[in-house]
């Protein structure tokens, strides 16, 4: 498939240009744009609470495609609250494209025992409840270890960097947590275990399930005793691939992604390209990063080292359709209440860059 490419127009070039043409040569050209494939991604976001407030907030901000939370925080799913939460959705114009699990932990979905099978018991009923609720699409995590930072890094404007340096995490990385050491083979074991009993679920139901990355990446040797082998783009790839199936896939964090790699800016492109092809990408966190693999910050996404026109036309080359969110925007003492200020922000960068997409720059 041809990379589209970026078009660059100088100040009155394109005007002369087109003078210069001829009637026949300008409708032409005018076809040829009219005749381009649609984009098919759109803003999104996965902000919390989902409430009727947060909804008029995302839709003052043209966000009309959300991942939703459930009203009662901690509480599983039902497929009563399912279809409440769509309905209060659809009455403000936006559309509950994705939910989050409640009630179910990361971590024990990948333990062992009557705790793993209670909460991968949950996952299955979640995805059979979202086929009867309307809802499409549930992303979700497989982690022992939340996100892992060191620190902050002060940013653009007294703006906050969230920033991770192996260099001074290692100091801690003998600390196990309460699962012990998991090494990769148990890890990819558990997982197994995990996709085995959900992913035919989903088949039945036709609900795709987009698992998010580890954040970050770690050496090979792992973390606090656990070898985080969804951190690697080769761990990524294992994934998609065991149990196959069109509705087992990724919310893809570019920046988690980034942050696996030694050149972000270069490599990023042929990992978008390996999982769109395969329509693997259910999910995209539109964030950016500063720095590589082991040593990196969290940065506006305007700022950091991939160039996000050209990650946008790279997901338009695979011909991504879905949501396009801001994620891990930076903080400031000065925007509080959720963050409002920094993913208004991250809103209009990104619907920015598709409309430019859109008509082809």
């Amino acid at each position: 498939m041809t990379k589209i490419t970026r078009r660059k127009f100088a100040t009155g070039g394109a005007a002369a240009s087109l003078a210069a043409c001829s009637p026949a040569e300008s409708q032409k050209s005018a076809g040829a744009d009219s005749a381009r494939r649609p984009v098919r991604m759109y803003v999104g976001t996965q902000r919390n609470p989902t409430t009727p407030a947060m909804l008029d907030y995302f839709k003052r901000h043209g966000v009309e495609h959300i991942a939703g939370y459930s009203p009662q925080s901690g509480k599983p799913w039902t497929v009563d609250s399912l279809r409440s939460t769509r309905a209060m959705c659809e009455e403000r114009g936006v559309a509950l494209d994705f939910v989050v699990p409640s009630g179910v932990r990361s971590r024990d979905l990948v333990m062992t025992g009557a705790e793993r099978d209670r909460a991968v018991e949950g996952m299955q009923q979640l995805v059979a409840d979202c086929a009867q609720a309307g809802v499409p699409a549930v992303k979700y995590n497989l982690s022992f270890l939340s996100m892992q930072r060191t620190g902050s890094t002060p940013g653009r404007g007294g703006s906050s960097y969230g920033t991770w340096r192996w260099s001074e995490a290692k100091e801690k990385s003998a600390e196990l947590t309460d699962a012990g050491r998991i090494e990769a083979d148990t890890f990819w074991e558990r997982i197994d275990y995990f996709l085995e009993r959900v992913v035919p679920v989903a088949n039945e139901n036709k609900i795709r399930i987009a698992c998010h990355p580890h954040d970050p990446g770690v050496p090979p040797e792992g973390y606090r005793g656990v070898d985080r082998v969804l951190g690697t783009v080769e761990g990524l790839k294992k994934f998609v691939a065991m149990r196959e199936s069109p509705y087992h896939g990724l919310n893809l964090c570019l920046g988690t992604t980034a942050e696996m790699l030694q050149d972000p800016n270069r490599e990023i492109h042929d990992v978008i390209r390996y999982f769109g092809e395969r329509k693997k990408l259910f999910n995209i966190h539109f964030r950016n990063i500063k720095g590589r693999r082991d040593d990196f910050m969290e940065v506006w996404p305007d700022e950091g080292d991939m160039n996000m026109v050209e990650v946008a036309h790279t997901l338009y080359e695979v011909d991504y359709p879905y949501m396009v969110m801001p994620d891990h925007m930076p903080r400031h003492p000065d925007d509080p209440d959720f963050g409002r200020q920094a993913f208004a922000y991250g809103f209009g960068y990104i619907k920015g860059i598709l409309q430019a997409l859109e008509t082809g720059v």
